[in-house]
Parts: structure tokens; C-alpha cells; sequence
């Protein structure tokens, strides 16, 4: 199969690694003729009982690029995530690669900056990464083509990025017995998840699908990779279910979950790029919690 830019569908090298705190799964995904990378969805560790933040998940992705003697090109969030901080900036930090987000995150910062309530100064066009994606746009990794699909729902500005023969598809299917993902954060939609969820599976049924988390259901082994195919006929969500059917289950599902335990302290960070907020006068750099924002949500 080829592409709008005449290149083969490659099939790129994707190394999950599994983050149990936090049931996500960030990825390393390689051009194997150009041995160039890309990153997605990286972990900032984050201890909510002390308030610490390490790098150890992020620098298991440093060890595995150096170890396969590989170029870091492209550092890629999908979305702002509500129950880890991104490590992008951190990444950025240490290798000088270019980062990038689907451009409708402005609109999320939007939201956000009125929820916290944050200064004027801080901007809300996006500027804390490289690189904005629009949908349908693409971009090269080596010899792999990466194109950007605009999947919203969970969140208003999701975007999938599918990369020959794979597609990381991160909050909006999660593997076959677990369904699909959660659309009541500000801004998410579940009659646009269900539409996302069309188009991803309307890829071809061999493509290889990434999903952004796995919860573990039964005890059994953490698993992130799929098929079109096997979500057409394995998903639930997918199989059994039309646009009112869809809508009406994810609506009724997320009224009964708690909130992410995370959410209030993640999306400040995330928002920004993956950039803790400024040290002030002492130093220090504080997380700022709106007290009350969400009247009557369940937490964990």
C-alpha cells in the first residue's frame, strides 16, 4: 500500500513500556532503514503523597533509544493527559527533540486556564510545543510516513498518529474486552468518541493499534496492542454498537466513575507541555488546586 507522499506502508519497530501506577503505556516507535524515532505519550513520575516527580519512566526510554542506537526526532502527545504528567518537556530538555500536539489544544488551554484560574500571561496558543498538527497532516520519520487523524471525544483535542502500519490511537479504544474510553472530562463528547472510533476502525484491518492504557480487567497480564480487526470483532464497543446504542452506554458507563485521582494536578502540567508551573519567589514550584470545580464528581 502506498502513500499520499509515494512511500511504501512501512511497518515501523513500536516498543511499549507499561506504567502499572499508572495503568499507561508510553511508546517508542522506530524507523528501522533510518534507525530515527519518535516518542509518544511519555511519563513524568509523579508521587501525590510527597508531591515529588522523578524521571525514571522517561529515562527507560532514553536507555532504550541509546541501547538500539536510535535518534529521538519527534516527542508526541496525543492529548493532555488527566491521570499522568507528560514528559516532554523534561525529553525536550535533555535531547533537543522537536515536540508536537494536535493544534486544537488551544481550546483545551482555554478551558483550563479559566478552571485554575491561571495569569494572563500564561499563553494559551499553544506556544510550549514545537509543532501544532492539524488533522490530516503529516510528517516524516525516516523512511515512515506519520499522518495525524483529529479523534476527539475523550478529550476535545485527541489526535491519532498512524505510522505505516500503526496507529496510536491512545484514550479512545482500549483493548477488545475493555472498551473504549471515558468522554465526560471538560470538553469531551461521547457522540464524537463513537465518530473517532469509526474512523480509526475504518483503517485497514491488518493496522496495528496502540491504545494509551490498559486496566488490567480480571488480573490478567497489561496488553496495549490490538488490530482494526480484532476490535471490529472483538470490541464491544465497536461490534454491537451504533452511534445512539454507543452514546447512550459511555454516557450511562461515566456517570458511574469517579474522576481520575490526578486530574486537577495533571492538566496544569499537560496543558503546559509537560512543564511544571514557575518556581516563585522561594524557589519552589506549587501545583494550585480549584477547590470545588466539579460539584458533586466521585473521586478515587
Amino acid at each position: 500500500m502506498s502513500t499520499s507522499l509515494g512511500r511504501v506502508r512501512t511497518k515501523p519497530h513500536v516498543t511499549g513500556f507499561y506504567d502499572p501506577a499508572t495503568f499507561s503505556i508510553q511508546y517508542v516507535v522506530a524507523d528501522p532503514a533510518a534507525r530515527s524515532c519518535a516518542v509518544i505519550d511519555p511519563i513524568l513520575d509523579f508521587d501525590p503523597k510527597s508531591g515529588s516527580t522523578g524521571t525514571a519512566s522517561a529515562d527507560r526510554l532514553l536507555d532504550h533509544i541509546r541501547s538500539h542506537g536510535l535518534t529521538l526526532e519527534w516527542i508526541l502527545d496525543t492529548h493532555p493527559h488527566a491521570d499522568h504528567f507528560s514528559a516532554a518537556g523534561y525529553l525536550k530538555d535533555v535531547t533537543g527533540a522537536r515536540t508536537a500536539i494536535g493544534e486544537r489544544i488551544t481550546e483545551v488551554q482555554k478551558i483550563w486556564k479559566k478552571l485554575y484560574n491561571l495569569p494572563e500571561k500564561f499563553p494559551t496558543d499553544g506556544s510550549q510545543w514545537d509543532r501544532l498538527f492539524a488533522d490530516g497532516e503529516s510528517f516524516a520519520l525516516g523512511e515512515t510516513e506519520i499522518s495525524v487523524m483529529l479523534t476527539p471525544g475523550h478529550t476535545l483535542c485527541s489526535v491519532t498518529y498512524v505510522a505505516g502500519d500503526a496507529a496510536f490511537v491512545h484514550d479512545t479504544l482500549f483493548m477488545p474486552d475493555s472498551g473504549s474510553a471515558r468522554a465526560d472530562f471538560p470538553g469531551g463528547d461521547a457522540r464524537r468518541l463513537w465518530q473517532s472510533i469509526q474512523a480509526i476502525v475504518a483503517l485497514p484491518d491488518d493496522t496495528r493499534l496502540f491504545t494509551g492504557h490498559d486496566y488490567r480487567p480480571g488480573g490478567r497480564e497489561a496488553m496495549w496492542e490490538s488490530s482494526v480487526a480484532s476490535q471490529k470483532f472483538g470490541n464491544a464497543h465497536v461490534r454491537d454498537c451504533g452511534e445512539a446504542e454507543f452514546v447512550a452506554l459511555r454516557t450511562g458507563r461515566d456517570r458511574t466513575l469517579p474522576m481520575p485521582k490526578l486530574i486537577l494536578s495533571a492538566l496544569q502540567v499537560n496543558i503546559a507541555g509537560g512543564r511544571l508551573p514557575a518556581a516563585e519567589s522561594d524557589g519552589q514550584s506549587y501545583l494550585k488546586i480549584p477547590l470545588n470545580a466539579f460539584p458533586g464528581a466521585r473521586w478515587e
